[in-house]
């Protein structure tokens, strides 16, 4: 029996804290030579997010490869997916080409009905979890920015001060003209191009970029 393997981590954070793709490769090789697969190959998608799998070209890849009776093993669903759709999607793809699933972390196989059952289920409350997470953070960060605490990298036009943002009034007036310069119908490339003419240096001592004017504007804007 032969088997592809499929890691993934979307931050440097979170290979810090033990789900590395080292450790799922680890993992998925030692599945394969206690049941007698062959691991024939293993697809990465390294600092990609898991809400799509249109973008994870690692994905992609493995799902091309898989084969009838042929697994695809990896270190627990939420690495393979984080919606219920791409996760149901995936499974209804690989029971199409006669593949097999196997989710290390949940103990899960698709080669009976139970086990396609519990993934079914796993995929639903992956998706719940995920969703609950990001309830939470927009909430604590939009508590965070009506008391003026810091809720991200510190934005031109602030320093920190003791954990809440303070006014720096040189680049408020920065701030000032980049809006009066949209609103007068600049583009945002325009803007940055006259922001370096003029030596204004962004935050962190950097040039402007049109994306740089963009997210300065939709931070006024919100």
């Amino acid at each position: 029996m032969k088997a592809i393997g499929y890691i993934r981590v979307s931050t440097e954070r979170q290979a810090d804290e033990g789900v590395s793709l080292e450790a799922q490769k680890a993992r998925i090789a030692a599945w394969c030579a206690a049941n007698e697969y062959e691991l024939v190959a293993v697809h990465v998608d390294a600092g990609i997010s898991g809400k799509s799998m249109d973008k994870r070209q690692g994905l992609q890849q493995a799902m091309a490869t898989i084969k009838k009776d042929m697994a695809l093993v990896v270190y627990s669903l939420s690495r393979l997916a984080r919606s219920t759709k791409d996760t149901i999607a995936i499974s209804e793809q690989l029971e199409k080409s006669g593949a097999d699933l196997v989710s290390l972390s949940e103990r899960i196989d698709t080669t009976g009905a139970a086990g396609k059952m519990l993934f079914r289920m796993m995929a639903v409350l992956n998706e719940f979890e995920r969703d609950v997470i990001s309830e939470r953070t927009t909430a604590a960060l939009a508590h965070k920015k009506a008391i003026g605490e810091k809720y991200a990298p510190v934005p031109f036009g602030y320093s920190e001060v003791e954990g809440r943002l303070v006014a720096v009034e040189s680049e408020a007036l920065v701030v000032a003209e980049i809006m009066k310069k949209r609103q007068a119908g600049a583009t945002l490339q325009a803007i940055a191009e006259h922001l370096n003419g003029r030596g204004i240096s962004g935050k962190q001592g950097g040039r402007w970029y049109a994306s740089t004017v963009r997210c300065i504007l939709q931070r006024k804007a919100a």
